[in-house]
């Protein structure tokens, strides 16, 4: 048996050339006309990005957030001749539950930062401290500060053998939870399949299908199925570029982002404001992005994205999905076989159905009998970001969740 990877503390630090040079970059952006589009149905808005990009060039504190970031445990470790980078802070109660949190695509690790403390360390935040979680945070392969990888084709449910090697064999966690959106709510579940023995429990944002990449065109979101059982409604195009893009050829747009900061900007954050809950107190969808992030918040995540160069190889996720399917690991139903939590957020909910409804809308879908389902709830608030939208909502259903496993096991 070989010897488990030993983990490297780790400071974050872009070279001050590298902001210098991001800085020159975005004040000599060759602008594109952008006429008619003031209601964004072209993209994203000229005036809007353009005001973002001089914010970014002129006044954005990278030092500030490098900062923060340092502020807690980051570490780097090597498995499979693939770089990790992860946050690893100790959880301050009687005996804190080790717990995974995973990312997803435009996210990074830092779209984590406002679940860190609470869960943590619930007793500074008004909690429990016998709900306090020792949470590993890290950066998936390729994206931001675990990039770029060394080879093509590494898979979701790859990815999850790494993360299970990262907790079991170099953290040494004989048990541990998961949670994830998007990416991270593949993964989860990927462990949740693979690893049931192992895992306490599976929280997800987003219950995707494992083998939902596994069809004859996985670049067509139109042709998906979802809680109601039928394909999504015509018109509703927000994932549509996303998805063709990313799978079909992710390779020819990460010259123009790897090259352009404010290429590499507006296709963030078109996301962003797209996948966001942006609706103001009476429902409306405002479209304003920043209902969903503070500009620092999108400036970070993208000067992440940009220092690290990982645009392109962040993209290549989907297309290697797509070339690689996903295959189950045992024959058991529910497919994933360890205890899964659920949490859903108002403004993902599918075309006319109300929050109210939503966990009802699961249980008698498609979906349900996938997942060894013990705890759903759903929230009035968030969008696709959950962890940093609607923090509490998150927070409060992985400490009820937890707590009730703890309690069934003993």
């Amino acid at each position: 048996m070989t010897d488990s990877p030993s983990p490297v503390r780790h400071t974050v630090h872009v070279p001050e050339s590298t902001l210098t040079d991001l800085a020159a970059r975005v004040r000599a952006t060759r602008w594109p006309d952008d006429p008619g589009n003031a209601d964004w149905s072209y993209g994203v808005q000229a005036d809007y990005l353009r005001g973002l990009a001089r914010i970014w060039s002129e006044e954005f504190d990278w030092r500030a957030v490098e900062a923060r970031i340092n502020a807690y445990p980051n570490w780097i470790v090597e498995i499979d001749g693939i770089p990790i980078h992860y946050l690893h802070v100790r959880g301050k109660g009687p005996s804190p539950t080790p717990l995974i949190l995973t990312h997803g695509w435009p996210w990074s690790f830092w779209d984590m930062a406002r679940v860190i403390g609470p869960l943590s360390d619930p007793e500074a935040f008004g909690g429990d401290p016998a709900d306090a979680f020792d949470l590993v945070i890290p950066s998936l392969p390729g994206y931001g500060f675990s990039g770029p990888v060394p080879r093509a084709g590494l898979t979701f449910w790859q990815i999850a053998d790494l993360w299970h090697r990262l907790m079991h064999d170099v953290l040494g966690y004989s048990r541990y939870g998961a949670s994830g959106g998007d990416w991270g709510a593949l993964i989860a579940s990927q462990l949740g399949h693979k690893y049931a023995d192992t895992l306490i429990g599976a929280h997800l944002m987003h219950p995707m299908l494992l083998d939902q990449f596994g069809g004859k065109m996985p670049w067509n979101v139109a042709a998906r199925a979802w809680d109601s059982g039928a394909a999504v409604p015509p018109g509703v195009t927000k994932f549509a570029a996303h998805f063709a893009v990313h799978v079909l050829d992710p390779q020819t747009l990460a010259y123009a982002l790897n090259d352009s900061p404010v290429g590499l900007l507006a296709w963030l954050l078109e996301r962003w404001r797209a996948w966001g809950d942006t609706r103001d107190e009476t429902g409306r969808v405002t479209g304003d992005p920043e209902r969903v992030f503070p500009t620092e918040h999108m400036l970070a995540n993208a000067t992440i994205y940009w220092a690290s160069g990982t645009a392109g190889s962040s993209m290549r996720a989907y297309a290697d999905a797509a070339r690689a399917p996903w295959a189950p690991s045992h024959d058991r139903h529910p497919v994933v076989e360890a205890p899964v939590g659920i949490s859903f957020l108002g403004g993902e909910n599918p075309a006319g159905v109300a929050t109210a409804d939503r966990v009802k809308l699961f249980q008698n879908g498609p979906r349900a009998d996938f997942f060894n389902t013990v705890f759903l709830n759903a929230h009035e608030r968030g969008g696709h970001f959950g962890y940093y939208e609607n923090p509490s909502a998150v927070v409060d259903d992985l400490r009820i969740m937890f707590r009730q496993l703890r309690a069934r096991n003993g």
